[in-house]
Protein backbone atom coordinates (compact mmCIF):
# COMPACT_ATOMS: atom_id res chain seq x y z
CA UNK A 1 0.00 0.00 0.00
CA UNK A 2 1.42 3.39 -1.05
CA UNK A 3 0.89 6.22 1.46
CA UNK A 4 2.10 9.72 2.17
CA UNK A 5 2.81 10.66 5.79
CA UNK A 6 -0.36 12.72 5.75
CA UNK A 7 -2.42 9.76 4.56
CA UNK A 8 -0.74 7.51 7.13
CA UNK A 9 -1.68 9.94 9.92
CA UNK A 10 -5.33 9.86 8.81
CA UNK A 11 -5.31 6.07 8.61
CA UNK A 12 -3.72 5.86 12.06
CA UNK A 13 -6.43 8.17 13.45
CA UNK A 14 -9.06 5.89 11.87
CA UNK A 15 -7.56 2.78 13.50
CA UNK A 16 -7.33 4.51 16.88
CA UNK A 17 -10.93 5.73 16.63
CA UNK A 18 -12.06 2.17 15.84
CA UNK A 19 -10.12 0.87 18.85
CA UNK A 20 -11.62 3.50 21.13
CA UNK A 21 -15.10 2.67 19.88
CA UNK A 22 -14.55 -1.04 20.54
CA UNK A 23 -13.26 -0.28 24.04
CA UNK A 24 -16.27 1.90 24.75
CA UNK A 25 -18.73 -0.72 23.51
CA UNK A 26 -16.96 -3.39 25.52
CA UNK A 27 -17.07 -1.24 28.65
CA UNK A 28 -20.81 -0.83 28.25
CA UNK A 29 -21.55 -4.49 27.61
CA UNK A 30 -19.12 -6.84 29.34
CA UNK A 31 -21.08 -6.57 32.59
CA UNK A 32 -24.79 -5.90 32.94
CA UNK A 33 -27.24 -5.63 35.80
CA UNK A 34 -30.57 -7.35 36.21
CA UNK A 35 -33.07 -7.18 39.00
CA UNK A 36 -34.50 -10.19 40.71
CA UNK A 37 -37.35 -11.49 38.62
CA UNK A 38 -36.14 -10.01 35.33
CA UNK A 39 -35.27 -12.33 32.46
CA UNK A 40 -31.48 -12.23 32.21
CA UNK A 41 -31.28 -13.41 28.61
CA UNK A 42 -33.69 -10.71 27.39
CA UNK A 43 -31.52 -7.99 28.95
CA UNK A 44 -28.11 -9.42 28.01
CA UNK A 45 -26.31 -6.95 25.67
CA UNK A 46 -24.66 -8.30 22.54
CA UNK A 47 -21.03 -9.01 23.44
CA UNK A 48 -18.59 -11.60 22.16
CA UNK A 49 -15.41 -11.60 24.20
CA UNK A 50 -13.33 -13.64 21.73
CA UNK A 51 -14.44 -11.64 18.67
CA UNK A 52 -13.84 -8.34 20.47
CA UNK A 53 -10.34 -9.42 21.55
CA UNK A 54 -9.55 -10.62 18.03
CA UNK A 55 -10.66 -7.32 16.46
CA UNK A 56 -8.74 -5.28 19.07
CA UNK A 57 -5.58 -7.35 18.53
CA UNK A 58 -5.92 -6.91 14.77
CA UNK A 59 -6.30 -3.12 15.07
CA UNK A 60 -3.44 -2.86 17.56
CA UNK A 61 -1.24 -4.79 15.12
CA UNK A 62 -2.19 -2.40 12.32
CA UNK A 63 -1.37 0.59 14.55
CA UNK A 64 2.04 -0.90 15.43
CA UNK A 65 2.88 -1.66 11.80
CA UNK A 66 1.77 1.75 10.59
CA UNK A 67 3.60 3.68 13.33
CA UNK A 68 6.73 1.61 12.71
CA UNK A 69 6.55 2.27 8.96
CA UNK A 70 6.09 6.01 9.52
CA UNK A 71 8.99 6.09 12.00
CA UNK A 72 11.31 4.27 9.58
CA UNK A 73 10.21 6.53 6.72
CA UNK A 74 10.80 9.61 8.91
CA UNK A 75 14.30 8.39 9.85
CA UNK A 76 15.33 7.68 6.26
CA UNK A 77 13.71 10.47 4.22
CA UNK A 78 15.58 13.73 3.67
CA UNK A 79 13.69 17.03 3.65
CA UNK A 80 14.64 18.94 0.48
CA UNK A 81 16.50 22.17 1.18
CA UNK A 82 17.61 21.01 4.63
CA UNK A 83 20.39 18.68 5.67
CA UNK A 84 17.92 16.77 7.85
CA UNK A 85 15.64 13.78 7.82
CA UNK A 86 11.96 14.16 8.71
CA UNK A 87 12.56 12.96 12.28
CA UNK A 88 15.26 15.60 12.74
CA UNK A 89 12.94 18.23 11.26
CA UNK A 90 10.29 17.24 13.82
CA UNK A 91 12.79 18.23 16.51
CA UNK A 92 13.99 21.33 14.68
CA UNK A 93 10.52 22.87 14.24
CA UNK A 94 9.74 23.11 18.00
CA UNK A 95 13.23 24.51 18.56
CA UNK A 96 12.55 27.24 16.00
CA UNK A 97 9.13 27.90 17.52
CA UNK A 98 10.68 28.34 20.97
CA UNK A 99 13.30 30.73 19.56
CA UNK A 100 10.60 32.71 17.79
CA UNK A 101 8.53 32.97 20.99
CA UNK A 102 11.53 34.29 22.96
CA UNK A 103 12.47 36.75 20.22
CA UNK A 104 8.84 37.94 20.04
CA UNK A 105 8.94 38.75 23.74
CA UNK A 106 12.25 40.58 23.38
CA UNK A 107 11.40 42.53 20.20
CA UNK A 108 8.10 43.75 21.64
CA UNK A 109 9.71 45.35 24.70
CA UNK A 110 10.23 49.07 24.98
CA UNK A 111 13.87 50.03 25.50
CA UNK A 112 12.99 51.56 28.87
CA UNK A 113 9.89 51.08 31.03
CA UNK A 114 9.05 52.45 34.43
CA UNK A 115 8.66 49.85 37.16
CA UNK A 116 5.86 51.09 39.39
CA UNK A 117 5.84 49.93 42.99
CA UNK A 118 2.85 50.73 45.10
CA UNK A 119 3.41 52.26 48.54
CA UNK A 120 6.97 53.22 47.66
CA UNK A 121 8.67 56.47 46.76
CA UNK A 122 11.37 54.56 44.91
CA UNK A 123 11.36 55.00 41.13
CA UNK A 124 12.91 52.17 39.12
CA UNK A 125 13.25 51.48 35.41
CA UNK A 126 13.53 48.25 33.46
CA UNK A 127 16.05 48.75 30.67
CA UNK A 128 16.73 46.24 27.91
CA UNK A 129 20.26 44.89 27.85
CA UNK A 130 20.50 43.97 24.15
CA UNK A 131 20.50 45.50 20.70
CA UNK A 132 16.81 45.79 19.78
CA UNK A 133 17.61 46.08 16.06
CA UNK A 134 19.61 42.82 16.20
CA UNK A 135 16.74 41.06 18.00
CA UNK A 136 14.28 42.28 15.37
CA UNK A 137 16.56 41.05 12.59
CA UNK A 138 16.98 37.69 14.32
CA UNK A 139 13.20 37.45 14.77
CA UNK A 140 12.66 37.98 11.04
CA UNK A 141 15.32 35.39 10.19
CA UNK A 142 13.87 32.78 12.58
CA UNK A 143 10.32 33.47 11.36
CA UNK A 144 11.42 33.02 7.75
CA UNK A 145 13.34 29.83 8.58
CA UNK A 146 10.35 28.41 10.48
CA UNK A 147 8.01 29.09 7.56
CA UNK A 148 10.50 27.59 5.08
CA UNK A 149 10.95 24.48 7.24
CA UNK A 150 7.20 24.01 7.75
CA UNK A 151 6.56 24.36 4.03
CA UNK A 152 9.32 21.89 3.14
CA UNK A 153 7.98 19.35 5.63
CA UNK A 154 4.40 19.85 4.40
CA UNK A 155 5.55 19.13 0.84
CA UNK A 156 7.21 15.88 1.93
CA UNK A 157 4.25 14.84 4.09
CA UNK A 158 1.77 15.35 1.27
CA UNK A 159 3.87 14.53 -1.77
CA UNK A 160 6.35 11.75 -1.00
CA UNK A 161 4.94 8.24 -0.72
CA UNK A 162 6.23 5.11 0.91
CA UNK A 163 5.10 1.52 0.75
CA UNK A 164 3.60 0.35 4.00
CA UNK A 165 4.82 -3.22 3.40
CA UNK A 166 8.35 -1.93 2.77
CA UNK A 167 8.66 -0.63 6.34
CA UNK A 168 6.19 -2.80 8.25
Amino acid sequence: MQLTSSEAAKLLRKYQDELESLRSLEQQSFVFTVSVGEKEEELRPAYDYAATREKMNELEGKVRALKHAVNRFNCSTQVPGFDMTIDQMLIYLPQLSAKKAKLTEMKDRLPRTRNVRYNSNLVEYNIINYDLDQVRADYEAVSDELARAQTALDLVNTGVTFTLDEFA
